[in-house]
Order: structure tokens, then sequence, then C-alpha cells
């Protein structure tokens, strides 16, 4: 597969119509049309059900909808990783899920845009799955990981910083009133967990004998949604500290957990990979900032 045709298949994808994607593409639409028949030979698959006005996508072309979008942009990554050799240029990516790590890796990124304004920087937000993905696939050059989870396959540094589990609730929630919250707290309450919690079984200890009693009515993987239940009044949310706007004017409130829990934070790359020169200047300015 060539990186031309593909990106002739994603416009056609895109518009699903022959005609609209030949004039984006600036190609005559027998010429696209040709294209595409020659890439479903080579694949031996049909990407497209042609009908009368427009075409369908495939499970097949779905399927390569979603590889294509990542090739090219690995490609156009490393493309423009190898054109700035000379200079410390070329782009930054990063997925993170939420944490107030983020505040070090974000002093560390701005640094270094600040060094140097040629630098590109993206970031990614999301949770573990999301990060391994990009990261496993190479459309990213580092993972911020949040919890206990196996590291094992992938080169990886801990960060002093510590992420700790507590509730979300309104200012006028009588629970607000608690410096921690216990499970017993918790019965008879509508919550919403991390959906990586909720799938790493985080709570189910700390839960004891009050988890049959505990209602998680659902959950959440980026906090703001999951915040707006909250100001509703419509469910708890079990977070994690720092992420929400809990100042005065702000109708918000955090109480931790009790025992304390605690979850590592750990930034990841690939093993045994070449980094780009942006890639390993960051790095060497987290591992510098961690030694401080």
């Amino acid at each position: 597969m060539e990186l031309r045709v593909l990106n002739y298949f994603l416009a056609t994808a895109q518009e699903l119509n022959m005609t609209r994607a030949a004039e984006k593409l600036l190609v005559s639409q027998p010429a696209l049309s040709r294209q595409i028949a020659d890439l479903e030979d080579e694949l031996g698959v049909k990407l497209f059900i042609r009908k009368p006005r427009q075409l369908v996508l495939t499970p097949a072309g779905q399927y390569l909808q979603e590889q294509a979008k990542e090739i090219l942009t690995l490609s156009e990554k490393t493309k423009r990783n190898l054109q700035s050799t000379a200079i410390i240029s070329g782009d930054l990516t990063i997925a993170a899920g939420e944490s107030i790590a983020m505040q070090r890796i974000m002093n560390i990124v701005s640094d270094i845009i600040q060094d140097y304004p040629t630098v590109k920087i993206h970031i990614l937000s999301g949770d573990y799955q999301f990060a391994e993905k990009r990261l496993n696939t190479g459309t990213v050059d580092f993972a911020v990981i949040i919890g206990n989870l196996p590291l094992s396959n992938y080169a990886s540094l801990q960060l002093p910083d510590k992420d700790t589990w507590g509730i979300l609730m309104t200012k006028d929630d009588p629970l607000a009133k608690k410096k921690v919250i216990t499970p017993q707290d918790l019965v008879g309450r509508s919550l919403l967990n991390s959906q990586q919690a909720e799938n790493g079984h985080y709570f189910d200890n700390w839960f004891g004998n009050y988890q049959e009693q505990i209602n998680i009515i659902g959950t959440y993987n980026l906090l703001f949604n999951g915040s707006l239940m909250v100001k509703n009044h419509a469910a708890l949310l079990i977070t994690l500290a720092n992420l929400a706007d809990t100042s005065a004017d702000s109708k918000l409130h955090f109480v931790p957990l009790s025992d304390n829990l605690a979850q590592p934070i750990n930034v990841i790359w690939k093993k045994e990979t070449n980094l780009s020169p942006v890639a390993q200047l960051f790095l060497d300015r987290l591992q510098a900032s961690i030694s401080e």
C-alpha cells in the first residue's frame, strides 16, 4: 500500500462520494476510482459498497480508515522529525490521563517550547488503554500512566508525584463536612466511577463488606462531563484529587477516601527505540526534574 493511495482512500472515505473526493484531491474522478479499485484488488476485500448517489464503507473499509489515519500520522511525524536533525525541532506527542503530575510534564513542555520555538507539542487525553494503544502504534512518543499497571513491556520512569482518590460532591452535600470518606458513608448513594478504576477493580478491597450497598450507576472517562452530573446532584464522583475546580466560587468539593488510597504515576515509552531529538530532550529534562 502506497501512502499516496492511502491518502486517496481516506479522502474518499470522508466524502463518501467519488466526485467530491476527486475534486478535493485535485485528480480526475476516473483516476481516483481506478486507484480505489486497484487498492481493493491488492487487499482482496471490498472497501466500499457502491450506491447510486453515495458510497458506504464496508467493515473492512471502516477498519482500514482507522488504521490509515494512524499510518499517515506516523509517517508525517517521522518525516518532520527526520527533517529537523540539525536543531531541536519536530513534534513531541504525549498521551496522558488526567493527573496532578501533568503539571510537572507541562512545566517541562513549556520550557522546551520557550527554548525551541519550532517544536510542536501534541497532548492527547485518555485512559490507560487509549494511551497504550497510541504508544504501541508509534503515534505518540510517551504515555503518562496512572495506577499499578503492568509496565514490563515498556521503558518507564516513575514520577515522585502521587494521585490520591476521593469523592467529588457539591458543597451543600452532607458529606462535604467530613475530612475523609469511609465506605459506610457511601451506602445508598449513587456514584460514578473512573472507567479505568472500575475495569481494574481498584476499590473492591476498600469497599469491603459495603460493596453490595454502594450503587455504582456508571463510569466516566474524563472528569469534566462526570462533574456535570455532580453539579446536578445526580451522583457523586470517585476521582483523583486536584482535578476539579473546588475553589470558593465553585459548587464542587473534594474529600479524600479513608486509608489515603494513592496511585503511582509513570511515564512510559517503547523499549529499545531511537527517540527523536525533541523526545530525548524531554526525557532528559524529566529525569533532571525528578533528580532535583
